[in-house]
């Protein structure tokens, strides 16, 4: 009887004792060590390799609670990562780590070790630039997130597949953190320098307009099982280099809304472009190639969509030109609004980016985090009005 046929909670010893008795992927006389590079406030990652060939593989490991804060959290979003993964391997492959098993025992996900790429909002921070990153990241996007709706499925399989993925924890934190706390501090939860607090009480808590168009959007992510989403697609889950990406980390997927994602992805490239802004550097030429990539993320979005959805549709109805207009039309005011919310909440919300808080100097994080609230809200609140990146970039200059 093997130790690991009970779930506990592994360190980097049981990670070496996992991957030597339930993988066959080292050699016999392969010699491992294992460290735990886990970042995040949920799961345990270990790196396994062997010293003599610096050969890798991942172990992401799930435990019955948040490891941040110890409450209790449903394993199976270990599983659904897994399940994510693999399908959008199918989808855009070479666009996300390799699977090589899921052991519903033990919650462990081995997967492709992808540290030759590397972290996106830590390489924005030092102004790198990446070239492929808006055709990458919207080929991910499109190719992802099209083929899952019921515009392509069969809709019974499709009602299959939302109830597969229903992953009712991690949607209940996304709905508190992002939809409802950063406007209504119900849970005292909010992370606000002094210096700001009244002006995050004049420009988000007491305006009963933007509250109810937050809750439009929250009911839009709650009941709209639109698309397979990654859920929580930030900079932190995007790793890249010169050759190209690696989406991870999709233990946040359910059934919901595209622009919930394509938001994320603009929302987090806003934090970059707003540390760059305030450190008074001249860096325009990374200035000027954030709002670029803003732009063309957003434009080459809209083509592919465009191309992919004539390619693939089958529902009779959709594939009218006036519904596909209307259709993408409402995936980019979706977007526009998520992108709004994800600005936000990272600045007032709980869980922060290192984009804020790495900024020392006190008068400079105020112009930052109130640049960043004001360009949030107009998101949120014109939406529907936003068609194509040239949107978002004015919207920018408005507010600088």
């Amino acid at each position: 009887m093997s130790r690991f046929d009970k779930h506990f909670k592994m360190n980097e010893q049981d990670a070496i004792d996992y991957t030597l008795e339930k993988l066959d992927y080292f050699d016999d006389n392969a010699k491992l060590n294992a460290k735990e590079i886990g970042d995040g406030n949920i799961n345990y990652v270990f790196k396994v390799w062997d010293e003599n060939t610096n050969k890798s593989i991942i172990i992401k490991h799930a435990d019955t609670v948040l490891r941040s804060s110890g409450r209790a959290l449903d394993v199976n979003r270990n599983k659904i990562e897994a399940m994510v993964l693999m399908q959008q391997e199918k989808l855009a492959p070479n666009l996300v780590p390799k699977i090589y098993k899921y052991d519903p025992v033990m919650c462990v996900l081995a997967m492709e070790d992808v540290s030759a790429y590397h972290n996106l909002r830590t390489e924005l921070l030092q102004r790198k630039t990446f070239p492929t990153l808006a055709e990458d990241i919207t080929t991910f996007l499109v190719n992802t997130l099209l083929p899952t709706t019921d515009l392509v499925m069969d809709s019974g399989e499709k009602k299959d597949q939302v109830k597969a993925y229903i992953n009712k924890d991690l949607c209940k934190i996304s709905e508190d953190l992002v939809f409802t706390e950063p406007y209504i501090d119900y849970k005292g939860r909010n992370v606000i320098i002094d210096e700001n607090l009244k002006f995050v009480e004049q420009v988000l808590y007491n305006d009963d307009d933007l509250i109810l168009e937050v809750g439009k959007l929250k009911n839009n992510f709650m009941n709209n099982a639109q698309a397979l989403v990654h859920g929580d697609l930030h900079s932190g889950s995007i790793f890249a280099n010169e050759t190209g990406i690696k989406v991870l980390d999709p233990e946040f997927a359910f059934y919901g809304p595209i622009g919930y994602d394509v938001g994320n992805v603009i929302g987090n490239l806003f934090f970059a472009w707003a540390h760059a802004y305030v450190d008074d550097t001249d860096d325009n030429d990374f200035l000027d190639w954030l709002s670029d990539t803003i732009e063309e993320i957003v434009d080459k979005f809209i083509v592919k969509f465009n191309k992919l959805y004539k390619e693939i549709v089958i529902d009779e109805m959709a594939k009218k030109d006036y519904y596909k207009k209307w259709y993408l039309e409402s995936v980019l005011a979706d977007s526009a609004g998520s992108a709004g919310l994800e600005i936000i909440r990272r600045v007032v919300g709980d869980s922060k980016v290192a984009d804020v808080t790495t900024i020392e100097d006190t008068d400079k994080r105020i112009k930052a985090e109130r640049l960043l609230i004001n360009i949030g809200k107009e998101m949120i609140m014109n939406r529907e009005s936003i068609k194509n990146g040239k949107g978002f970039n004015d919207i920018l200059k408005k507010h600088i």
